[in-house]
Formats: structure tokens, C-alpha cells, sequence
């Protein structure tokens, strides 16, 4: 089968495997139909992406097809489209008992701990499979992106009443921002680049957009009244702007860390217990989300076909995934068709 290998930063093979068999009763044997580009693709690619190693063969955002399963299920059949939950967790740890499986102890992510999804066919745990009766692959390959803001809107427990502000408009943001609105908060955003604010304002509905790079606080105080936000979250993987993040949180407000980086975090610890902030990190995601957004999309509360801006094909991915890092590309989300 074709599959595509990352062999160090920024440079891909494309070679020929052995299709995967069925190993495990519990296991079931997918065609994989489309990819999504993920921020940690990308991060990988250029080298900078935490818990890496390489060789690696990339993808864990997968719409796939069920062509074989190692025993019958109630959920499940062959045919059935679904979403890949990529988390593989041990389950016998005690935050796997506590219901916290994407935070086990032992966790493995396909495509970052060990090989994906960039190749035709794939084995996977019957149990991490989401299916859906009417969603394209497109959209089943994006669910996992969006599971990411979904969990952290979760976390902060967002409600109409709460004055929110996300910072950083990339495809992790934009689910976040998602999120909010379902949640009932109209969020403000930061983000720098124009074409990324004039997506959230066109797309998803979002007016207050803010270019952050003048008096950030004194425009946050504007658009709030003289307020600061009580919910932060923030999507960047910067540490200069996670840092600045404690600053736009509001008394007894709530900061988000979504995004992550290879280093340490400070922040002026006076100021944070005179707000008395509450400081939370958001990783993956658990099975729940992948439910609540697969039921949010078929209910047709979010329109992804914006999101897809460019495609290639496994044979194209060495040559076209460098143009996906350009930022003059206006890539918001690029898909790989299997």
C-alpha cells in the first residue's frame, strides 16, 4: 500500500507496505479516505513538534471507510464511514479509570507516538471508531480538529453569561471559536493576520476581531465596557503571547492554555493571585466530544466547507506540503485525498 514517511524535518518518502492485517479480535481494518493537515503535522515537518520522533508516518485527522472488523458490533458495521479518535490509551491507569483516557498515563496518538494515517490502509481498535450515517469523509477527517476546541470549551465551562476572548485564528482557534458561540458567548478575537479575521467574520459569524499588536488591553477594555474578559483561551503555541495571556484575563477569571510549545511559561505571580486566576491546560480530547461534535455537525450547526481551502493526494504530499507552511498560501485547512 502507498504510504507517505516523514524521515526527518522536512523531508518526505513515499514508499510501498504491507497491508495491514487483522491482529486482535477487537481491531478493525480501514480504508483511509481523506486527511487532515494538522498543526502537528506541520510543527513535525519543521521540526519543532514536542514528544516527536522521527521516522514517522504522519495523520491523525482520518475519515476512513470499515472494509473488515474482528467481531460484530452493535455500532459499527462494514461500510460505515467514520472518525479516527487517535488517542490510544491504556485504560487500566487511574485517570483512565477517572474517565480522563486523554490524559493516560500511558497515552500513544497515531501519527505523533507512532504511525498514522498517511497510507491507504490502517488497523485500528474497534473503539475508536465514531461513525456517522450522513457526514462526508472531508468532514469526518476534520472532527478530531475540532474535538481540540470543543474539550477546551468544555473545560472552562463557557456560558452566554461570560465575556470571552480567544487569541490566535488558526484551524485549532477556529474551533475554539466554534465552541463559544455553540456555548452561547459572542467571543472577541485576536488575531494578527488579515486574511485569518476576515475568515472568522465571513464564516463564523465573529465582529469583534482585533488586531492585537497595538494597546491590546486598552482595545479589550473597549470592546468590554471597561472590563477584561473572564474566559482566555489561547491557540497560538507562542510563548510570547501565552505569556501575555495572563494579562487580558480578568478578576476570577479563566485562562486556557490550548496550544503548546517546547519550553517553560513564567508569568508575575502577584498578579496572578491578586485576580485570582484560574489557570487550565486543555489536551485532546475523550470520547464524548468526538460524539457531541459528529451530533453538532449532522445537526448542521457547523458548515466546514469553508474550512477547506486546499487538497493534494499521497502522491503529491512531498512535493505540495512545503506550500502549506507559506503563509502567503491562505491555507486555513488542507486535505489529503487517499
Amino acid at each position: 500500500m502507498k504510504t507517505v514517511i516523514l524521515d526527518k524535518p522536512g523531508s518526505f518518502s513515499l514508499v510501498d507496505r504491507q497491508k495491514p492485517e487483522l491482529n486482535r479480535s477487537n481491531d478493525a481494518i480501514v480504508r483511509v479516505r481523506r486527511i487532515g493537515v494538522c498543526g502537528t503535522d506541520l510543527h513535525a515537518f519543521k521540526g519543532d513538534q514536542p514528544f516527536f520522533s522521527y521516522p514517522r508516518v504522519l495523520g491523525h485527522e482520518l475519515g476512513v471507510e470499515i472494509v473488515e472488523l474482528g467481531q460484530s458490533s452493535p455500532t459499527i458495521k462494514v461500510g460505515d464511514y467514520c472518525s479516527i479518535e487517535p488517542y490510544y490509551n491504556c485504560g487500566m491507569c487511574p485517570v483512565c479509570k477517572l474517565g480522563k483516557t486523554n490524559c493516560c498515563e500511558r497515552l500513544k496518538v497515531i501519527g505523533v507516538h507512532e504511525d498514522g494515517g498517511m497510507c491507504e490502509w490502517l488497523s485500528v481498535p474497534m473503539n475508536k471508531l465514531h461513525p456517522s450515517k450522513s457526514l462526508p469523509l472531508e468532514h469526518l477527517a476534520l472532527v478530531e480538529m475540532l474535538t481540540i476546541g470543543a474539550h477546551a470549551v468544555s473545560r472552562a465551562n463557557v456560558t452566554p453569561r461570560h465575556n470571552v476572548l480567544v487569541i490566535g485564528a488558526g484551524p485549532i482557534g477556529l474551533s475554539v471559536i466554534q465552541f463559544v458561540r455553540l456555548a452561547g458567548a459572542d467571543p472577541i478575537v485576536f488575531e494578527m493576520d488579515a486574511s485569518r479575521r476576515s475568515f472568522c467574520q465571513n464564516f463564523l459569524g465573529v465582529q469583534r476581531i482585533v488586531d492585537p499588536r497595538d494597546e491590546p488591553i486598552e482595545k479589550l477594555k473597549r470592546e468590554l465596557g471597561g472590563g477584561l474578559p473572564d474566559v482566555v483561551f489561547d491557540a497560538t503555541g507562542s510563548p510570547t503571547s501565552m505569556q501575555k495571556a495572563f494579562s487580558f484575563a480578568g478578576s476570577g477569571g479563566t485562562l486556557v492554555l490550548v496550544g503548546l510549545f517546547i519550553g517553560d511559561l513564567s508569568f508575575y505571580d502577584p498578579e496572578f493571585h491578586r485576580k485570582e486566576l484560574t489557570l487550565m491546560s486543555s489536551r485532546n480530547a475523550t470520547p464524548a466530544d468526538f460524539d457531541y461534535v459528529i451530533r453538532m455537525l449532522e445537526e448542521g450547526r457547523i458548515n466546514l466547507n469553508p474550512w477547506i481551502t486546499h487538497r493534494t493526494n499521497l502522491d503529491g504530499v512531498a512535493d505540495t506540503f512545503p506550500s502549506f507552511l507559506d503563509k502567503n498560501e491562505g491555507v486555513v485547512k488542507a486535505m489529503i485525498d487517499v
